[in-house]
Parts: C-alpha cells; structure tokens; sequence
C-alpha cells in the first residue's frame, strides 16, 4: 500500500495542511486518527478504516478514487483470444475489426464469490473493436483487465435474470457489430475513450 508521511505531505508544494481542524479528522469514522495512513493523493485514513474500506471497494480512495494498488477482480478463471478480419465496422472506414473471444467455463464459486461452493454457469462472449491503433491500445488495455480478473463476474444475468451466472462486470464492450449505442454496437464515436476512462478508473492505462 503506498502512503506518504505527514511530514513529506507538507513539504510538496501545494500539498500542505490547510490547518483546518478537519485535516485531524478520519473522513471515514469522523474521529481522531488511530494508527493514520496517507496515500499518495494526500488523503488520510484510521489504519483499519482504509483496511476496511479496500476490502469492500478494493485499493481506491474513498475520497477522489485513486487507484493505489493493482485491482483484482473475482473473475473465474478462463482464456482470451482475439481475431483480425478485413470488413470495417461502421465509423471506422479503412481499417478492419479485431473480434476478441472470452470463454469462461462454468465451474464452483469460491470464497470470492457471493456463493461459496454453489455452481455458477460460464459463458462465451465476443466483443468487437476497430483495428487502428487506438483500438489496439483498448485491446491490450482489455487483456490487462482480463488477467486482472476484471472482466467478468457471478452473479444474476442483466438478460435472464438467473443467477449464479458468469456475467459482464462494469467494464463496457460492443457485443455487436452494428446498431449503435442501443444495441451495443457501432458507429459510436466516444466509445474507446469512454471504455479507456473506465479502465483507468480501475488502474488500468
């Protein structure tokens, strides 16, 4: 976990106390700081108040929601792979499209998951990006967050509505080729930089 001292928070320019008295108040238990922890965004926390907050939010501060840690998620396991084909997708004429596969097997939840020992069922799921660099820099970005076990979850599927279901997390794909934003697919032209903020804001970039 990466913290700085108060004494190295006073020397950054612009970083110092403000001398309010609520800079001597835990943001989280309102009280007087016990075993105080700063992050790198200056923010500071009770020891096991931050320890209580990463184990529900993960490594992000609860107050401007830096990420300082590596996330991981409760994805089970599985493989990607991915395919280049030359047909454009609409919006992106001159380049092809890259059709990434996922497919995760169904298997027994474990301690990370809302079931323990209950079965959840997998899924296969294809997503599309455009092949320019842009969707290239996504690509590996996505990989990264798959490793991370980000993609996915267990839980009801947002479709059927059963649960114990391998399902998508809050990480947005096209799932389709076209029909825009309404049916997942393309043209839509904030996509990759919507998708880049929603991995960043996982720590991914």
């Amino acid at each position: 976990m990466m913290t700085h001292s108060t004494q190295n928070r006073e020397k950054s320019a612009g970083k110092g106390t403000t001398g309010d008295k609520k800079d001597d108040k835990c943001p989280i238990c309102l009280s007087d700081f016990t075993n105080k922890m700063q992050l790198k965004c200056y923010h500071a926390f009770c020891k096991q108040c931050l320890q209580n907050a990463v184990k529900a939010l993960g490594p992000i501060c609860p107050i401007c929601k830096d990420v300082f840690g590596v996330m991981k998620g409760n994805q089970p396991d599985g493989k990607i792979t991915c395919n280049k084909y030359q047909s454009s997708l609409p919006g992106f004429p001159g380049c092809g499209y890259i059709c990434i596969t996922y497919d995760i097997p169904s298997g027994k939840q474990t301690e990370n998951h809302p079931k323990p020992g209950q079965y959840y069922g997998g899924t296969v799921r294809q997503a599309f990006l455009p092949d320019n660099k842009e969707g290239n820099e996504v690509l590996l970005l996505l990989k990264k967050a798959f490793d991370q076990k980000l993609i996915f979850t267990v839980g009801a599927s947002r479709t059927t509505g059963a649960d114990n279901m391998v399902t998508w997390n809050d990480i947005h794909h096209k799932t389709s080729i076209s029909g825009g934003p309404e049916c997942y697919g393309y043209p839509d032209e904030n996509y990759l930089s919507r998708v880049k903020e929603e991995l960043k804001a996982k720590g991914i970039q």
